[in-house]
């Protein structure tokens, strides 16, 4: 299995001190722990893409490449790109740049988004969310594919037999599609046989199961081979050398981001019992001592036989220091453990 972190280059004000990172120190954090992933042996780093005051990175690409000169085997990814309100030209030239620069480590994962501003701020309308999504996704998949490209549809200006460069590194550069739960995203991936990331940052993870089965069995329906298309789970954790510590550090950083995106979203508030519920055996949050952590990851894998993990421990205003000992210790304890026992059952 592979193992990772993702991170959204936060910049929120923490109540603590009442004060915001500045963007340009959090970027440069940002690279840093990308840097320390690689060297602590974790396989993946993702980055997300924002167009708010609290993140600081609005575009992956640029991040990801800076970090590809200071590493040499992780990969680099989005979590996510919000491929509806962006170009699938552009976006395919600076993840095959990406790609170049770090000799064959960068992917993409597209999505919606979760968040709206990119749509006003790039000239798309809300009404046209999904068939945005749709159609540039496709288009996507063909400049992936292909390296003249011929070309049309309602949202972009046509391609008439253009070649589009430079080309990656690889001859085929990785593209997932991020879901946020609903069985049509789900489909739709298994019909164009691409990989699956799924953000489970709430509830019971259970409850999913029934989706990941709903994916391959449309991925078989399709004529695809499920086994050569990967799902990534990514939560929302911390590790930490005790569990109090885990608790305690992870509680506030949490809250702070959970309640003000609840107040945009009408989500109540984060209670201390609710996330000390989800920290449960059964609940979505990964918070706890190494050992702790793997041991969920691996009951996550006996119910979804997922092939990627990423961890985001990062969710609101936490010190680059505490940030770099998390990763630290799942990049060292947690998944030596987890990868062993996988090995040991043999898929």
């Amino acid at each position: 299995m592979q193992l990772g972190i993702y991170s959204f280059g936060e910049t929120t004000v923490d109540p603590a001190t009442g004060r915001a990172p500045d963007a340009g120190q959090r970027l440069r954090d940002l690279v840093e722990e990308i840097e320390l992933a690689d060297a602590v042996g974790l396989d993946v780093f993702g980055v997300g893409e924002h167009h708010r005051p609290d993140y600081a990175v609005s575009s992956p690409a640029v991040v990801l490449a800076a970090a590809a000169g200071r590493t040499r085997r992780i990969i680099l990814t989005t979590a996510v790109t919000v491929l509806s309100s962006d170009d699938p030209v552009r976006v395919f030239q600076d993840f095959a740049t990406l790609d170049q620069l770090s000799e064959g480590r960068a992917e993409i994962i597209a999505g919606r988004g979760s968040f709206v501003e990119s749509f006003p701020l790039f000239g798309f309308n809300l009404d046209d969310y999904d068939d945005l999504f749709t159609e540039k996704l496709d288009l996507l998949i063909r400049l992936r594919d292909e390296e003249r490209v011929s070309w049309a549809g309602r949202h972009r200006p046509a391609l008439d037999d253009q070649g589009i460069y430079p080309r990656p590194y690889r001859d085929k550069l990785p593209i997932w599609v991020a879901i946020g739960g609903t069985p049509s995203s789900a489909a739709r991936a298994a019909r164009l046989g691409l990989p699956m990331a799924l953000a489970i940052i709430g509830g019971e993870p259970l409850r999913f199961a029934p989706l990941l089965d709903y994916y391959r069995d449309q991925a078989i329906r399709a004529g695809r081979n499920p086994a050569t298309m990967p799902i990534s789970i990514n939560s929302h954790g911390f590790v930490a050398e005790t569990t109090e510590e885990a608790a305690e550090t992870f509680f506030h950083p949490l809250k702070s981001v959970m309640d003000r995106l609840g107040a945009e979203r009408s989500w109540p508030p984060l209670t201390r019992a609710e996330y000390d519920r989800q920290r449960g055996s059964e609940g979505a949050l990964l918070v706890g001592t190494p050992e702790a952590v793997a041991e969920k990851i691996l009951f996550q894998h006996t119910i979804f036989r997922h092939q990627r993990f990423l961890l985001q421990v990062a969710v609101g205003p936490t010190p680059h220091a505490t940030v770099m000992k998390a990763i630290e210790l799942f990049g060292t304890k947690v998944a030596p453990i987890v990868r062993a026992e996988v090995a040991r059952r043999g898929f």
